[in-house]
């Protein structure tokens, strides 16, 4: 077995690989790690050659169970169906997969509920729960998974990623995406089939210039922008960030080779020669703090009043 579809991970490949070689599967796996991160195509591609399969495609005794639309958490209703599931005999051979999505959304009374069957399911059954984190699973859960901790991808693994999925990025474009995608590669994947992606970069690059001057009328237009994608404002202030930092970068070195927003190089040379290296380290400071406040859930519109009118006075 070879993982090939699955880039990265070589630690938990290995394990996996070992465990099918050797005919010692545990009979229930955590996959932990962020959205994005490889947990859905790494564990499919395991419960594939668990039934003894080589295609990458839909198998009946596959299966699996996500979060119920329109709900927050994972209940003793949606459990009992999956244990319900388990207990059916497998319909092409002798084993089948059970893969639990957002199991770190699952209610205690729930993961209670499905504890025996985590402990004791049908032979030849294999139980999967894919979780962002492991503080929302109880630990008599954990205590009965062989856990399975992903990380963020080095930036060698995503440009492998990327040069395989996507060959027609220029070297550029590339460089972009590793810098942003920042070691997940579900992320890469959802900002280059949305190309809203480059309208926000566009957007944010405006809001740097708007900085420069003293006029508060014209940064406060860009709250709406903010609200508009208040969804994805980590990225957002991520994508602040890139651009202070290039800007920082090409101030000190007028090295554009080493900036990440190299389409943008126009723009950041006009802007690293309007703005003081304390000014720029100032922003910095504002965007962090702003992000810690969103992070506490703070009133968002408020919290990015205050971010704009501060970047622009500091």
């Amino acid at each position: 077995m070879s993982f090939e579809d699955v880039i990265g991970h070589e630690e938990i490949k290995k394990q996996l690989d070992n465990s099918l070689s050797m005919g010692t599967i545990s009979h229930a796996h955590i996959f932990c790690g962020e959205d994005g991160i490889g947990k859905s195509i790494l564990s499919k591609e395991f419960a594939i050659n668990i039934i003894g399969k080589k295609a990458i495609k839909d198998y009946v005794d596959i299966i699996e169970r996500r979060i119920t639309k329109g709900k927050q958490s994972i209940g003793i209703s949606e459990v009992l169906t999956v244990i319900d599931e388990i207990n059916k005999k497998p319909y092409e051979g002798n084993r089948k997969v059970i893969i639990v999505h957002d199991t770190d959304r699952m209610t205690v009374d729930a993961q209670n509920a499905f504890l025996k069957t985590i402990e004791e399911p049908p032979s030849g059954v294999f139980i999967m729960l894919l979780c962002k984190s492991q503080e929302g699973i109880l630990d008599t859960i954990k205590s009965r998974c062989q856990i399975h901790n992903l990380k963020r991808l080095k930036s060698r693994d995503i440009r492998l990623f990327l040069n395989r999925d996507f060959p027609e990025l220029s070297k550029d474009e590339l460089e972009i995406m590793v810098s942003f995608c920042d070691g997940i590669p579900g992320r890469a994947m959802s900002f280059l089939k949305d190309t809203s992606f480059m309208d926000m970069r566009s957007t944010v690059l405006d809001i740097l210039k708007a900085c420069s001057n003293d006029k508060k009328q014209e940064i406060l237009k860009y709250e709406e922008f903010f609200l508009k994608n208040k969804s994805i404002w980590r990225d957002v202030l991520i994508c602040l960030l890139y651009y202070i930092r290039d800007l920082i970068v090409y101030k000190e070195t007028r090295d554009e080779t080493l900036t990440i927003n190299r389409d943008k190089i126009i723009s950041i040379k006009e802007l690293a020669d309007v703005f003081s290296f304390n000014k720029l380290s100032g922003m910095i400071e504002v965007v962090n703090d702003t992000a810690q406040n969103l992070e506490r859930n703070v009133n968002i519109a408020l919290a990015i009043d205050s971010m704009l009118l501060n970047i622009q006075e500091v």
